[in-house]
């Protein structure tokens, strides 16, 4: 598996639970759609206790925890804010007994016919436009209708073992990786976290398309090879 440090390729951790990481979405696809093609996309989702098991047998903790009801209140009312100012109307949706693996592994269903990028709108869509329950397989197979996707292949992805083992080996590339929330972007060492540290990826993005005999050499390198932005506060659940 490539380290950190040799994977060139950035990357966007994800999450079809979290409100900051589907505005994020919306502002990486309307404002930077040229950068959408050049991320891989990587679902960060809470395990069910089959996968927490896996993940554990090969080394793995996953890096999050349930919030509290005081980050809770404090989650709505933000958001509400950051909706309004982007003239957005949200419908919270009730999580029952959620299982995480179900609309991420089918992610993982629709990413390999092409169709990532409209299943992640789709249930998005379901989630904060209608306040649908993404994880009932009822709600999966009705995004699996609209994209041409078997009902079953993609709501049922959750009981396919290769899938489930790919969904280990992406929260296995997490702790990698060093995430712990999202909205989370990484390249190499770099690291930005939160709606709020987009803008910031995108420049750094940028500024690496920049001819090297242009860019300046780094004066030192950072403690342990990574970036400053490791150390920033800001980020969202």
């Amino acid at each position: 598996m490539a380290s950190a440090a040799k994977n060139k390729t950035p990357r966007f951790y994800f999450n079809l639970r979290s409100p900051y990481s589907w505005l994020a979405h919306r502002e990486l696809t309307s404002r930077h759609a040229d950068l959408v093609d050049r991320l891989e996309w990587l679902p960060f989702f809470e395990p069910d206790p089959h996968s927490a098991r896996r993940l554990a047998e090969q080394g793995g903790s996953f890096p999050y925890s349930e919030m509290s009801r005081e980050k809770n209140r404090y989650v709505l009312q933000d958001v509400g804010r950051l909706t309004r100012a982007r003239g957005l109307k949200v419908t919270w949706p009730v999580d029952r007994d959620p299982v995480w693996e179900v609309p991420h592994l089918g992610y993982l269903v629709a990413r390999d016919r092409g169709l990532g990028h409209a299943y992640i709108e789709a249930v998005y869509q379901a989630r904060f436009g209608e306040g649908r329950d993404i994880c009932d397989r009822a709600t999966i197979a009705d995004i699996g209708t609209r994209l041409g996707i078997d009902q079953r292949l993609i709501a049922d992805a959750s009981d396919d073992p290769q899938l489930r083992a790919e969904g280990v080996r992406i929260l296995m590339e997490v702790c990698n990786d060093g995430v712990f929330g999202v909205p989370f972007f990484v390249h190499g060492y770099t690291r930005f976290w939160g709606i709020d540290r987009l803008d910031a990826f995108v420049e750094h993005l940028r500024s690496r398309a920049v001819p090297d005999s242009a860019v300046p050499e780094p004066a030192s390198a950072v403690a342990l090879g990574r970036s400053v932005e490791d150390a920033h506060a800001g980020g969202c659940g």
